[in-house]
């Protein structure tokens, strides 16, 4: 009875099919078009009757005005159907009217659709069938999506737009001299308490922090143990299943990217990260800067003061630097030109800089103007190329040329084109040429929208996953003995 109805509503279709033919904009019959295999094999698959009359582009314009739960299942109506059904083009036309942005599906199911990289990196041909994506993304759950951060911690549901909310970071959160393990349980409990939302209820999806970034035996054993508390913490607290990535890699796959240098301009630090097919290459090296954000609003305040402007907190510091700040492209004649400009503080006022604007982001270039001695912005990034360029990496030359800016700070307008031109002042033209340095794609949040795209992908839960037998297999040790080591 339910297929009777089905070829009744096909058939009612077919009776307005010359209005479909004359009113369809290009765009939709481009988008309800099959592929040439597909009409291959439509060609031995039997017939069906009087719609043979039909153009299949028209019942292909049928099928996706029925819809996708419709349009499955027709499949079990003849093989002709089921071909049609099966077609490529029309289940990417139903991802595409869905509420995640087609990029983010491509690269997502392209890319990442076979879990986290190996050791050993192929180049794999991904053939995939969008009708079973389909299915299986309106399967996978919610996850809750934690960025650790660095200078406040994001989180929200993986189905939301946007993190929910903030608050620190575990490293700051509770008293300090409590051991690992009770730190990470009150942090972890109270994100769940404000989400309103039990444990035990969505696999958990975590952006972690880059640290320990040598590649040395004791910081390899480091990050492996700061890894297990957190997960010995998390399936404690009954979590199904946990999640863990980088925050750089979260970062590139936000720029929809799995290879690249991430520059995070963190709250304390700025790190170099390169990442190759979705691994953090310590065996190339991380450079750390010891400049981030808190160093930049530090010398906006002591700019202000010499000016003796007032104010409430740093935060109203950090406020203006928001606002109004910017790097230079050409600092020297940026000097020689009027950059006044004001902005308005709630509660306490507008206030005016100058200079200022563009002095506070010179100092990630010219360490020395705030009287810090580190490696300038620019080295540091052209230093981690270069370990790039002479690795033993194979296949794509060039993929250390895409260069990601993360972090608040890397928000700041006019930092890529001076960082891209300092490159190629820095380097030879057999290392810069090419270069592309992009902004954060979605601001402070990238990494959180980085595990936001992963978390929907169609096999997150078996291909990214882990439960907590899985950890268990995998270290050959309980909870108890892990968290003893805390």
């Amino acid at each position: 009875m339910k297929m009777a109805f089905l070829l009744k509503k096909v058939w009612g279709f077919v009776i307005i099919r010359s209005g479909l033919g004359t009113s369809s904009s290009s765009s939709t019959s481009r988008s309800t078009s099959v592929g040439s295999t597909t009409r291959d094999i439509l060609c031995n698959s039997g017939s069906l009757g009087a719609l043979d009359q039909l153009p299949i582009d028209v019942i292909m314009q049928i099928l996706h005005l029925l819809g996708p739960r419709e349009t499955a299942r027709l499949a079990v109506v003849c093989r002709y159907f089921r071909v049609l059904v099966s077609d490529n083009k029309l289940w990417m036309n139903f991802l595409q009217n869905g509420k995640d942005s087609w990029d983010c599906i491509a690269f997502s199911e392209t890319h990442l659709h076979a879990g986290p990289p190996s050791e050993i990196y192929y180049d794999h041909p991904v053939q995939l069938s969008f009708m079973s994506v389909y299915a299986k993304r309106t399967l996978v759950p919610g996850a809750v999506i934690i960025d650790g951060g660095s200078g406040y911690c994001k989180y929200g549901w993986s189905k939301f737009d946007s993190p929910s909310g903030r608050c620190a970071t575990f490293l700051e959160f509770g008293n300090i001299e409590s051991p690992m393990y009770a730190r990470l349980r009150h942090f972890f409990s109270t994100i769940y308490n404000r989400m309103q939302v039990k444990p035990s209820s969505q696999p958990v999806i975590l952006a972690i922090p880059i640290c320990h970034c040598d590649d040395t035996e004791s910081a390899r054993a480091s990050r492996r143990q700061y890894r297990e508390a957190i997960f010995s913490v998390l399936f404690d607290m009954n979590v199904p299943a946990i999640c863990a990535i980088d925050q750089a890699v979260l970062a590139l796959y936000a720029s929809k990217k799995i290879s690249g240098i991430v520059v995070n301009v963190g709250f304390n630090i700025t790190s170099v990260v390169p990442v190759y097919r979705g691994k953090v290459m310590h065996e190339i090296g991380v450079e750390i800067v010891g400049i981030g954000a808190l160093k930049l609003t530090g010398f906006l305040k002591e700019l202000m003061q010499r000016r003796s402007m007032t104010y409430e907190s740093l935060y109203t510091v950090r406020t203006i630097k928001e606002k109004l700040c910017y790097v230079a492209l050409d600092y020297e004649a940026e000097m020689r030109k009027d950059t006044t400009s004001s902005c308005e503080v709630s509660g306490e006022g507008w206030f005016t800089l100058s200079q200022e604007r563009f002095q506070v982001g010179e100092l990630l270039f010219q360490p020395q103007l705030g009287g810090i001695r580190a490696m300038a912005l620019h080295q540091a990034v052209g230093l981690c190329i270069d370990h790039c360029y002479n690795s033993d990496i194979v296949g794509d030359v060039s993929w250390y040329k895409t260069v990601i800016l993360a972090g608040g700070t890397g928000c700041l307008p006019g930092l890529p084109e001076r960082l891209e031109k300092e490159l190629s002042k820095l380097l030879p033209e057999s290392m810069s040429e090419g270069i592309k340095v992009s902004p954060p794609p979605y601001g402070t949040d990238s990494a959180w929208f980085g595990a936001k795209i992963v978390s929907n992908v169609s096999t997150f839960t078996e291909a990214w996953c882990v439960t907590k037998k899985r950890f268990q297999k995998k270290y050959k040790m309980g909870a108890s003995s892990i968290v003893s080591s805390w």
